[in-house]
């Protein structure tokens, strides 16, 4: 049977991890969709026009080894803004939604544009100065120089170009439920996720 989880939230707020738990533990697939927006703006990056980059996006395009760099991100959060961009990808990930067996989804418009009919939505977020922390840290050990304050200005940057797109901004669909991890453990806001799951699983 098929059975949605859509979870959105910003860059760093732990979505990412979470969802690969959540997919392990129940044992459904799992999509990054931040990896496709990646994955053109690394093509954007070596010079291909964004939007013929997201329709002619190939599998081995995601397996990429740059597409976890600082560059790519940014680059990615610009593509993410273009409308045509948005539209070339959605049917991918509503096909991969829909899949047999259940399908876990992360990113930013999940909830709200891509799956609006998922069977349990979650919206994981925390504070703008934890995210940055985080994403320093995570920086500096692959040997960034960047500085703490240059990393938060640029979450808050982004933050921004995310949620005032015009075209799908990162919002939490109405029915989403919010988990803050900024005080949480990844295993607590783990279990956190999966208790919320559990209730829209045994809802009907």
């Amino acid at each position: 049977m098929a059975f949605t989880i859509a979870i959105d939230g910003p860059a760093a707020a732990g979505k990412g991890t979470i969802s690969k738990a959540v997919a392990a533990h129940y044992g459904f697939a799992h999509l990054d969709t931040g990896l496709l927006y990646r994955a053109v703006g690394a093509r954007m990056l070596d010079g291909v026009e964004p939007t013929l980059a997201a329709q002619t996006l190939r599998a081995e395009d995601l397996e990429a080894t740059n597409l976890r760099t600082h560059e790519v991100a940014q680059a990615a959060s610009k593509v993410a803004a273009i409308p045509e961009v948005r539209e070339a990808l959605v049917d991918f990930q509503r096909a991969f939604a829909r899949r047999q067996g259940g399908a876990v989804l992360d990113g930013r418009d999940i909830g709200t544009v891509i799956c609006p009919e998922a069977e349990a939505k979650l919206f994981v977020t925390a504070s703008a100065e934890v995210r940055a922390e985080r994403r320093f840290k995570e920086l500096q050990g692959k040997g960034s120089e960047l500085s703490f304050e240059q990393v938060l200005a640029e979450v808050k940057e982004r933050d921004a170009r995310d949620a005032e797109r015009a075209s799908a901004p990162m919002k939490a669909a109405e029915d989403a439920v919010l988990i803050d991890t900024s005080e949480l453990s990844i295993e607590a806001a783990i279990a956190a996720a999966i208790e919320e799951i559990e209730k829209r699983r045994h809802a009907d």
